[in-house]
């Protein structure tokens, strides 16, 4: 037992998620309604996960989601296998019209002053569509699975994913595999699948099942049902109103074993602070804060909670796991899309207070 978990020493899956898969429309600098080209990002709050510990952390990983059997789709699997993630699909079938379809996620990265605008287009989405039945867990988990993930934008599409998710968190939990979950608090989508009471209801059902929590102190808030801080945090990068929402958490969820988020004080589009911290079987812990110069800023926490499970599952003392999520993190906001480009090498370099002093 290291952080209180019981973590497999080996398998034939470091990691696995499950989630829907996404493809980003991506202009760059230019809003949506000037632009006259795009970058093509495949996405998935999981999915960037697994993609990220296979192709930087050199991790055997695996998503579990939906394929649409047309070109979308076949981009997509492309993609999935090019960054290293085995794919488990439930395939679905184009009608040449109406779908169903690969989700669509448009996001202009803005520039200084302009924020970037994401929107969607998640109409007759294959993944919404996902229900308990589709996967054969036991066949999956019987090969040995360490790690367990998914997310709350996945719990949020329709009535039958949050039910996909307690199937395979409790078949997980019966393979002897940790479980995490990314609360991922998106108004937006509970809104128009029941709003908050449902999200409240819903995740509880879920994170009864969950060992590791990621998610910020709205998240905890609006996902949880947890009232807020008595002591509000006096900046974005200030850990007090997070820390201060632990007790409440483990007293609602007592399994639960670690809570960890990033921090992120936003001074224009390009200009971030960024840090991050965890709390570990009843201890804290917090990485530096450092500048970030961001080019892309889509999938940094995604980035960061790759980092950190890496490593937990290799077995590193706890501020290390911190500081290697929080490095990932901010190197992945350095590169144009919502997966790695960056090496194990770069990462390590980074957590350990390296520079940007060019490398010959």
């Amino acid at each position: 037992m290291k952080y209180g978990l019981n973590i497999r020493p080996n398998g034939a899956l470091d990691f696995l998620s499950l989630g829907a898969l996404v493809h980003r429309l991506d202009p760059g600098i230019i809003p949506f309604r000037k632009a006259t080209q795009c970058q093509i990002h495949v996405s998935g709050g999981e999915f960037n996960c697994s993609a990220n510990l296979a192709d930087c952390f050199r991790m055997q990983t695996g998503i579990a989601s939906a394929m649409v059997d047309y070109p979308i789709g076949d981009l997509i699997a492309e993609r999935v296998r090019a960054m290293g993630v085995k794919a488990f699909y439930k395939h679905f079938k184009h009608d040449g019209v109406h779908g169903p379809n690969m989700a669509t996620v448009y996001s202009d990265r803005g520039q200084g002053v302009r924020a970037p605008v994401v929107f969607y287009n998640r109409c007759n989405e294959a993944g919404a569509q996902l229900k308990p039945g589709d996967f054969d867990w036991k066949s999956i988990f019987a090969s040995g699975v360490r790690w367990f993930h998914s997310g709350g934008i996945f719990a949020a599409l329709s009535p039958t994913t949050a039910e996909v998710i307690i199937e395979a968190m409790q078949a997980a939990k019966a393979a002897g595999a940790v479980t995490s979950f990314d609360l991922n608090y998106r108004a937006k989508l509970w809104n128009i699948s029941g709003g908050h009471e449902r999200a409240v209801a819903v995740l509880d059902r879920i994170v009864k099942n969950v060992d590791v929590l990621v998610g910020n102190e709205e998240d905890l808030q609006m996902g949880l049902g947890i009232p807020g801080p008595e002591v509000a945090a006096k900046s974005k990068l200030d850990p007090s109103a997070f820390i201060g929402m632990i007790d409440k958490v483990v007293k609602k969820h007592p399994q639960i074993k670690i809570v960890a988020t990033t921090l992120r004080e936003v001074h224009s589009t390009n200009r971030h602070s960024w840090g991050a911290v965890a709390w570990i079987d009843g201890k804290t812990y917090m990485a530096p804060t450092c500048e970030l110069d961001v080019l892309d800023r889509v999938g940094g926490g995604d980035g960061y909670a790759a980092g950190f499970f890496y490593g937990l599952l290799t077995g590193v003392e706890p501020e290390e796991a911190v500081k290697l999520g929080w490095a990932h993190g901010a190197l992945l906001t350095t590169f144009p899309g919502d997966t790695t480009m960056a090496t194990l090498e770069q990462v390590r370099a980074l957590a350990k207070g390296g520079s940007a002093r060019i490398q010959r």
